[in-house]
């Protein structure tokens, strides 16, 4: 039996608690694909798995993290053979199937994507479902015929993982950034990673009762909800779109239909996680060709699993910057 190392979190009356232990791949659930991971990363939903948060895991004890890229080591699927590279993120993966915190996972086929020529292992994972999150943000904007020229489009939650990705590839494609953060101290961080300005956090997370604001920005991506996205939806220029994928401030948010009406606005959600394995294919080829980024190393913070609950913390706590890498290897 092959032994490998997993993040382990159990859970009583007492809250969670977390250590690094030894596991058998028998153990693993069954499935068609089973991986050796080298590489995965941290994503809130992994905090609120680690911290035994409603709404992520149901049962424990449990291996977390919803991200994985490893190599092929057993397949019952001829397109999915022995030796190849592939990255696993989304579907139940480290939500209540054993994850990407382990060296190793057994999951359905139509789980995995073979790893795109241009990306590595590595690069996958420094990406992961925040990446891929705000590549399909970007590819939302696209299908609304979002243009350069149209103007300013603003990121919110800049510094973190989605929009830190967000705000580079938007600055890739020629668009001028307008990175939203509650951060002071990242403002060289992120114009290191191509936002033209920089506004606080503070002005556009005010309670307005006006139903529509001074149209500011073109597009938008948000990574918060709330009532930021509240006022960033009453901030679009007419026919300006909002592509919306985040929750930390809050899943609920209040608008009048008046933006909808009179400018002819766009929400436009965007879901990484049940996603067809086909979309995610997609842009995961993007983002190894003409979306790859130059900025995957200043967003990049590297770990192993023993840095796990370090990680967690401050990402729960709002003071994470970038992209978290695990090193499973």
């Amino acid at each position: 039996m092959t032994e490998f190392n997993a993040f382990w979190v159990e859970k009583d009356d007492k809250g969670t608690r977390h250590q690094i232990i030894k596991r058998q791949v028998d153990d693993l659930p069954e499935g068609d694909v089973l991986i050796e991971v080298l590489y995965s990363s941290v994503n809130f939903k992994d905090a609120m798995s680690v911290g035994g948060l409603p709404g992520v895991t149901r049962s424990y004890p449990h291996q977390p993290g919803i991200d994985a890229a490893g190599i092929i080591k057993a397949s019952t699927d001829p397109q999915l053979p022995v030796g190849e590279e592939v990255i696993v993120v989304g579907f139940d993966l480290g939500m209540n199937t054993p994850g990407g915190f382990g060296q190793y996972i057994r999951v359905p086929s139509h789980w995995v994507v073979p790893m795109p020529a241009g990306l590595s292992l590595r690069e996958s994972m420094i990406l992961g479902t925040a990446g891929l999150t705000a590549a399909l943000c970007v590819e939302k904007l696209e299908w609304m015929n979002a243009q350069p020229e149209d103007g300013p489009v603003l990121v919110t939650g800049a510094s973190g993982g989605v929009g830190s990705v967000a705000v580079s590839l938007l600055s890739l494609l020629g668009f001028e950034v307008v990175a939203m953060t509650g951060k002071t101290d990242q403002h060289d961080y992120l114009r290191g990673l191509g936002a033209n300005n920089i506004i606080a956090r503070d002005g556009l997370g005010e309670t307005s009762d006006r139903p529509m604001l001074k149209p500011a920005y073109a597009h938008a991506i948000d990574t918060v909800g709330g009532d930021i996205l509240s006022n960033v939806v009453k901030s679009l220029q007419p026919q300006g779109s909002v592509a919306i994928c985040g929750l930390v401030a809050s899943p609920q948010f209040e608008v009048s239909v008046l933006p909808f009406i009179l400018r002819g606005v766009n929400v436009l959600g965007v879901d990484s996680v049940e996603l067809p394995v086909e979309d995610k294919a997609r842009n995961w080829a993007r983002l190894a060709e003409e979306w790859q980024l130059p900025t995957l190393a200043a967003i990049t913070n590297e770990i192993d699993l023993e840095g796990i609950p370090d990680a967690v913390e401050k990402l729960l706590a709002g003071d994470m910057c970038g992209r978290t890498l695990v090193k499973l290897i």
